[in-house]
């Protein structure tokens, strides 16, 4: 079941400087919203931080008012953090963490990496990067060594799906796949599976090989389309393309996560 508390952001405002410190500019960074949730974002009730700005452009995309780094307001790391140190204790209780989506966070990645350190080094919190990995070059080893959990969306195997679907080219996000592997970070893995896109049978059993071929991930997530954001597609004065296209019936979700458990995937 899955539960998702919107909060209220607060204005950003830079922390005064102590008469005879030495000044520091505060890391900041472009921020679209932040929640807590359960049961998408990583394990437990996760503290999580849109932040603004994509280079993809999914056609299923639920979040297409994050697209744009105009779109979000600009925050000090301290402003985040600090909201997330209110659900600390709550967040712990319940296996819990933070989570960096979007949008896109290595977009951004000082500030992203500004907030993996504080959120697990200050606040003692199990972090979590969710990415498509397209960006995966711009994370440095630093940030790396920060994130506990990478939620790595891999929209296809086959490269004209994906690039129908994003807009870009999947081998920047394969790359990034291995490196992940190489450093032994624990990963799972995201398929959303669209009839008549990305459910194609050789398409899952391209991602599904691939995956199995890493070694690090524990969990495939096979996420059924749906249409939530067409509301903000309008919004925005954008064609939602996918209008006509239905959702995924139960038997077509299950016969694609047999195609990932039958390389020894836990598929949910």
């Amino acid at each position: 079941m899955t539960t998702t508390v919107r909060l209220g952001a607060a204005v950003p405002v830079e922390p005064a400087t102590p008469a005879g410190a030495a000044t520091r500019r505060p890391i900041s960074g472009s921020a679209h919203s932040w929640d807590l949730s359960t049961g998408v974002d990583g394990p437990g009730t996760r503290f999580v931080t849109f932040l603004s700005g994509c280079p993809l452009s999914c056609l299923y995309c639920h979040n297409p008012d994050t697209w744009k780094m105009r779109n979000g307001k600009r925050y000090a790391a301290d402003d985040i953090v600090a909201e997330a140190a209110k659900y600390t204790a709550f967040i712990r209780a319940s296996g819990g963490g933070a989570t960096l989506s979007g949008g896109e966070p290595l977009l951004q990645p000082v500030f992203a990496g500004e907030l993996f350190h504080r959120f697990k080094h200050e606040l003692g919190l199990h972090t979590a990067l969710d990415t498509s990995g397209y960006l995966g070059a711009r994370a440095t080893d630093a940030l790396l060594r920060d994130v506990d959990l990478v939620l790595l969306d891999i929209k296809s195997w086959d490269p004209a799906t994906y690039a129908k679907v994003t807009g870009r080219e999947v081998a920047p996000t394969l790359a990034f796949a291995r490196r992940l592997a190489a450093l032994d970070k624990p990963v799972h893995i995201r398929f959303v599976l669209v009839p008549g896109l990305t459910d194609d049978p050789a398409n899952i059993e391209g991602v599904a090989a691939f995956a199995a071929s890493l070694g690090v991930v524990s969990r495939v997530d096979v996420l059924p389309f749906h249409k939530l954001g067409e509301t903000k597609w309008e919004a925005l004065g954008k064609p939602f393309t996918l209008h006509d296209t239905p959702s995924p019936g139960p038997e077509q979700v299950t016969a694609a996560r047999e195609i990932f458990e039958g390389h020894g995937l836990y598929a949910v």
